[in-house]
């Protein structure tokens, strides 16, 4: 039986591998086809329409590589839900005006960061919709020699709370093809941070009449970033906030390990599959059921090295025992099979 194709139905490690594995590949089959490029084409035409420029072919293929390249070959990233919150925060009170943002910020040159708990996004017009995977890329310019980040957010179409994913959804309900050929995340925000020049000061945000408003509530219990009020594009400040708290003490980075069946498919697809799923580290001590003494409670299994316990006999006399390599962890609980992680549950 296939693995579920998206995060609803995860909860170890283990399956937000296989998961963004599958994904990957479907944005990746999504962004060669006829759809991704009048999509991509109809989103520059608006996102040009306030500057009166036009989206020219040459433009065109350039932003269609940038946004649709690393579904293929950037480095899988899975942000662990409780992390949502604690990026979005960042996010929101980021302020990059006049920093200089280095070459090397960014964990990979290219990568997809999902969020299996999406942050939300209320555009200038109110509406809401959610990013539920974010892509990066170096942009280089020939002409003048300058490097960006190229940033792109991503919706996931089947987002129940996402507003915006409803919409979609109206529009392709009588049309089985179109549904089929939409990938399970639609493009629908996008912004460049400079590398290594100081980055400017945003934009006014340009006024916006009452009349043209729809201020659609964000979903209960969800974090939603307000474009109108944040000193970075939206988009851009979640990718660099991630940047720098998944490198962070307080973040834990583990490598789960992936089936046989969604390895084979990532090699036939030929997309990069080895996905990092960034959690808190965890300190919060759980009490043992015979004493108040603290205990740790691990949510993965992982290999422990063979090594000699020291222990004290009935007579008092000290001895020592050669313990085999063994696995350690809950029953049930995904294996990593990298090095030794404690990654300590609430």
């Amino acid at each position: 039986m296939e693995a579920p194709l998206s995060f609803y139905t995860e909860t170890t490690l283990a399956g937000y591998a296989r998961a963004a594995v599958h994904l990957k590949a479907r944005m990746a089959d999504y962004g060669r086809t006829a759809l991704a490029r009048q999509y991509l084409r109809a989103y520059l035409d608006e996102a040009f329409e306030a500057t009166a420029a036009t989206a020219t072919p040459k433009v065109l293929a350039a932003v269609d590589k940038l946004a649709h390249q690393p579904w293929q070959l950037g480095d899988p990233y899975v942000l662990a839900p409780e992390m949502s919150a604690v990026v979005a925060a960042a996010a929101e009170a980021l302020d990059l005006t006049g920093d200089v943002v280095p070459d090397n910020i960014a964990p990979s040159n290219g990568g997809v960061l999902f969020l299996p708990e999406p942050i939300y996004h209320r555009g200038l017009r109110g509406r809401i919709t959610s990013i539920g995977a974010i892509t990066w890329a170096k942009m280089h310019n020939r002409d003048t020699g300058s490097s960006d980040w190229w940033i792109t957010g991503w919706a996931d179409r089947n987002d129940p709370h996402d507003p915006s994913a409803a919409r979609l959804r109206s529009l392709y309900t009588h049309d089985a093809r179109l549904a089929a050929e939409f990938g399970p995340y639609v493009l629908t925000s996008s912004a460049r941070i400079p590398i290594g020049r100081p980055v400017k000061s945003r934009p006014d945000v340009p006024v916006v009449d009452d009349d043209d408003i729809e201020w659609e509530p964000a979903p209960d219990g969800r974090f939603c970033i307000d474009e109108s009020t944040v000193r970075v594009n939206a988009v851009a400040a979640i990718a660099y906030a991630f940047w720098v708290i998944q490198a962070q003490p307080l973040a834990t980075v583990s490598a789960p390990p992936l089936d046989r069946a969604a390895r084979r498919r990532a090699h036939r697809a030929n997309i990069r599959h080895e996905t990092r799923v960034v959690m808190l580290r965890r300190r919060k001590p759980a009490a043992g059921r015979d004493s108040g003494e603290a205990k740790w409670h691990y949510r993965v299994r992982f290999f422990v090295k063979g090594h000699w316990r020291h222990l004290v006999n009935a007579d008092g006399q000290p001895y020592k025992t050669w313990i085999h390599r063994h696995i350690k962890g809950p029953d049930g609980a995904p294996l990593l099979l990298g090095d030794a992680v404690s990654i300590l549950a609430r």
